[in-house]
């Protein structure tokens, strides 16, 4: 492959060059795995389990699913990524959910690219999502900047928190 010959010549791996190439998140250092397909970038998802298109949101999607898994102790097999639902008439699609075992949704987590500022209509827009879905936790991130919430279904709010709980 043509990348070999230029990373070997040049002295670089594809992860350093995604390192260069993707911003530095505030998230804790993670190992991914990266490959090329017809001159796109990928970056293997361990919840869908295949490659897929590396973008500064996906960038920060991974390295929030790792959060999840790795610093959280948030089951896999819990975790949901990129699903379609319907909100009224509106086909939408979520980043991240987390279950809880029963099935019922503990977590939401609206990703946007590190680029992206995160304002009130980020906020809007996964309050939207939890009307339909009545998740305990949600989290909005650009990778830079976190927030943690925690509903209040009984006054109709949300509660800014330091962090979400870990998985016990």
């Amino acid at each position: 492959m043509i990348w070999d010959l230029v990373f070997d010549y040049c002295g670089l791996t594809l992860e350093n060059l995604t390192t260069i190439y993707m911003n530095e998140l505030n998230f804790p250092k993670f190992t991914f795995r990266f490959k090329n397909s017809e001159n796109k970038r990928l970056i293997f998802d361990a919840i869908r389990k295949i490659f897929v298109v590396l973008q500064p949101e996906e960038w920060v999607r991974q390295h929030c699913v790792q959060y999840l898994i790795q610093v959280k102790n948030y089951p896999k097999s819990l975790i949901n990524v990129e699903k379609e639902l319907k909100i009224n008439t509106l086909k939408k699609r979520y980043d991240i959910v987390v279950f809880n075992p029963n099935g019922s949704i503990h977590l939401i987590v609206e990703c946007k690219a590190p680029s992206i500022n995160i304002n009130q209509e980020t906020f809007d827009q996964i309050a939207r999502y939890n009307l339909e879905l009545n998740a305990s936790y949600l989290m909005v991130t650009n990778g830079i900047n976190h927030y943690y919430c925690q509903m209040d279904f009984e006054h109709e709010r949300y509660e800014f928190l330091r962090d979400i709980p870990d998985y016990i």
